[in-house]
């Protein structure tokens, strides 16, 4: 191993320990702020005249992704980042698919084979501890690879699509819901508010849209396609501000008496300077697709 790779492998090593801290201590906070035992999701929601407020859009997003690469009854789906199962779950119970999710937290992943237990979908859903960019699956043994919102984590985006690429069938889908860069780099506040965003959620950095589809020609796929859905993303990003926004005195308090972590208390900044980020136009949210030949 070259010195190069083990510097490598020790970043990535203390990444994965930081990501899987962000979410274990994170926990009670998505689960009193954000989800709820049906939809069981800590990505942002999805807005459009069929969504009657914030549960709706949260499940609205598994409906527009789904539509979006057309999954079929018994297609197997990798959920890559899968969280505590909410998109696994739904994609099994709505689409028929037969889904495996994978998670670095492996209390992710005992709470989302909970979930699976109690809605009786144990039989086609399966969640375990892996890595995304390097996962013990054979080649080919996938219809769909979804990721939503947890690509943002890798160190190399490429890294991701390079073992989607390689775990998809012909004609397999990749979907992705993340955060990207709207230039590299950016203009100094720029780059400070989306740092200060990023470090508070254990992201490492995103990438700008040329550089994603950059990465997936590299890997072998086709028809890719983009787009910037920030619109419909909008009110789900800025209703989290708002909830940090105005609990930040109470954060603040949390943590000067100890009760809060500093990790915990980095999320409420982080909540703050994502939407501050987006107004400042650092970034944008996108849905992107692509099919393997």
């Amino acid at each position: 191993m070259t010195a190069h790779e083990a510097h490598d492998r020790r970043s990535s090593g203390s990444l994965t320990e930081a990501i899987v801290s962000y979410y274990d201590e994170t926990w009670l906070d998505y689960r009193v702020l954000w989800l709820n035992p049906d939809n069981l999701a800590v990505h942002f929601g999805y807005t459009d005249a069929g969504t009657r407020g914030h549960t709706d859009a949260l499940k609205n997003m598994n409906r527009v992704l789904a539509d979006r690469v057309r999954i079929q009854p018994g297609e197997r789906v990798l959920d890559a980042g899968c969280g505590v199962g909410g998109s696994s779950l739904w994609l099994a119970a709505e689409r028929g698919a037969r889904v495996v999710g994978i998670t670095l937290a492996a209390r992710q992943a005992a709470m989302a084979r909970s979930h699976a237990a109690r809605r009786g979908l144990t039989d086609r859903v399966h969640f375990d501890v892996a890595d995304f960019t390097a996962t013990p699956f054979p080649d080919a043994s996938f219809d769909i690879v979804w990721a939503v919102e947890s690509l943002c984590h890798a160190p190399r985006k490429a890294a991701f699509y390079q073992e989607a690429a390689r775990l998809l069938r012909p004609g397999g889908r990749v979907v992705v819901a993340d955060f990207v860069r709207a230039a590299r780099p950016l203009d100094p506040l720029g780059e400070q508010l989306l740092h200060e965003w990023l470090d508070g959620w254990a992201v490492p950095d995103i990438d700008t849209s040329a550089e994603h589809l950059g990465h997936l020609a590299a890997a072998g796929f086709t028809d890719a396609r983009l787009d910037d859905v920030t619109v419909h993303t909008r009110p789900s990003l800025r209703r989290l501000y708002r909830m940090a926004y105005w609990s930040y005195p109470l954060a603040v308090l949390g943590r000067v008496t100890g009760v809060r972590s500093s990790v915990q208390h980095g999320n409420v900044i982080a909540s703050i300077r994502q939407y501050q980020a987006l107004r400042h136009s650092a970034w944008f949210y996108s849905i992107l697709s692509a099919t393997t030949p």
